[in-house]
């Protein structure tokens, strides 16, 4: 299935819950499956599948309820093996702001969230993004730059370290 990692990485940030990312990447194929005589050849694909999800997930009981959760137990228990100069001080301060990037993200509105995951996780370009959003290109630039600021401020005092944990972007999965 083409897209199948991006899109549950994208869901999985959006819903913030392994099972209901699962259920919205099925509804999302499923929806393409069975609308896939509108899609035009020759536009993007990626882009309509993005914009699929998105939408599924905005008319979902989650996209529409936004509440601040926070899981019981936390889905990975990624451990790290240090590498000889890997100190246990410094994996414990990149895990500690690996979390608070995270959180971080995970605390901003749907709106910044979403445009920053596409761009730095998933790597599209503004135009992809506009597309899939259905937002002008000025729209996903304004949120994109204040997304970062607002991360940016956020975690500013917070983190420990010479740049450590800011690395959402290259394909980070969120633990997955």
């Amino acid at each position: 299935m083409p897209l199948f990692d991006q899109l549950y990485n994208f869901a999985r940030w959006l819903t913030r819950n392994t099972e209901e990312a699962e259920d919205l990447v099925q509804e999302t194929y499923v929806k393409g499956l069975k609308g896939f005589s509108s899609f035009q050849l020759g536009t993007n694909f990626r882009a309509w599948m993005y914009r699929i999800l998105r939408n599924t997930f905005l008319t979902s009981r989650t996209g529409l309820s936004v509440t601040m959760s926070v899981p019981l137990d936390p889905e990975h228990d990624a451990s790290e093996l240090a590498v000889e100069n890997d100190t246990p001080e410094t994996i414990l301060l990149r895990r500690s702001n690996s979390q608070m990037v995270l959180s971080a993200v995970d605390h901003l509105p749907v709106h910044y969230r979403e445009v920053l995951l596409l761009c730095e996780v998933e790597e599209m370009s503004y135009l992809e993004i506009a597309e899939t959003l259905s937002i002008p290109v000025g729209t996903v630039m304004s949120r994109l730059w204040r997304a970062r600021r607002t991360l940016r401020h956020n975690l500013g005092p917070g983190l420990q370290g010479q740049g450590a944990g800011m690395e959402i972007a290259g394909g980070t999965d969120y633990g997955l």
